[in-house]
């Protein structure tokens, strides 16, 4: 097996916001940022002790990386556990149990003590903090976010790969239609070329981000996340400003969403195999 055709995001130690806006959201290419929160409570605070500390008895949501069900509801997770468990059990072993879209604003207020709203140059959603959780190896669906959003991502504790690819790669990734991820078994980190064989064709991005160092993910870009070591990250994130983007999350939040969730209760399980197949017929289609 070879390697994806990938190039390292670039990195910079800090930047204001006239580079970044001149240099990396205006042509929407990412960009890792190396020290921007060391002024943070949450640089030095952050790590999952602390976590188990101030959020131990809370119940948190997990999910694994088992295939999509038509029975599951829209993000519904596959199990449950106390936050100290969860905590101890990331640091006991690898686990697939991975914490995702966890809102630390409804949760754990005094979190927000730790951390400020960046000024990038684009307003940030203030009521949408997420944190990610995740155990050795554990890692996320190639998939890109419903609303097609500029991502700022701020990993603590431990390394985290991230593999991106931009929306013009589509065609080469084995998109399943009518949802926002690829083919669930396709391991990106490691592809297996001869049974995906358009991947050869995709141009990508990775990188692999440590404590303390933000991920700028452009609008509507795909990216897969593996947790080397155990780990979290928190999302901020501002709306999609470009047209055709704001459009295409409009779609995805008003019609797709509704669609899919229908035709899985009316079609079940059919509904998702056709889907998984589709995905390699019109990806051969068109590779061919």
């Amino acid at each position: 097996m070879s390697a994806l055709d990938l190039q390292d995001i670039p990195r910079v130690q800090t930047i204001t916001k006239e580079e970044f806006i001149s240099q990396y959201f205006k042509p929407q290419k990412p960009v890792v940022i190396e020290r921007f929160i060391e002024d943070w409570p949450a640089y030095s605070k952050w790590s999952l002790d602390y976590m188990k500390a101030v959020a131990g008895d809370k119940i948190v949501p997990l999910y694994d990386d088992r295939p999509v069900d038509y029975k599951d509801g829209f993000n519904e997770p596959h199990a449950k556990m106390k936050m100290s468990d969860y905590v101890d059990l990331l640091k006991k072993e690898p686990t697939k149990y991975r914490i995702f879209l966890w809102n630390i604003l409804k949760e754990i207020p005094q979190l927000q003590n730790d951390y400020s709203y960046p000024d990038f140059g684009l307003k940030l959603m203030k009521s949408l903090p997420m944190l990610f959780f995740g155990g050795s190896n554990s890692h996320t669906f190639m998939h890109y976010d419903i609303d097609l959003a500029n991502i700022f991502h701020f990993h603590f504790e431990g390394k985290k790969q991230c593999i991106l690819f931009d929306q013009k790669q589509n065609d080469y990734l084995y998109k399943i239609p009518h949802s926002l991820i690829t083919r669930e078994d396709i391991d990106f980190s490691n592809p297996d070329f001869d049974k995906w064989p358009a991947l050869k064709k995709a141009k990508g991005w990775e990188c692999e981000l440590k404590h303390g160092e933000v991920l700028y993910m452009p609008e509507g870009y795909w990216h897969y996340m593996k947790y080397l070591t155990p780990g979290f990250s928190m999302s901020l994130r501002a709306i999609a400003r470009h047209p055709k983007n704001l459009g295409k999350a409009l779609y995805n939040v008003l019609i797709l969403r509704h669609f899919d969730n229908l035709m899985r209760r009316i079609k079940g399980q059919k509904w998702i195999d056709w889907k998984n197949e589709q995905a390699i017929t019109r990806t051969s289609k068109r590779f061919d």
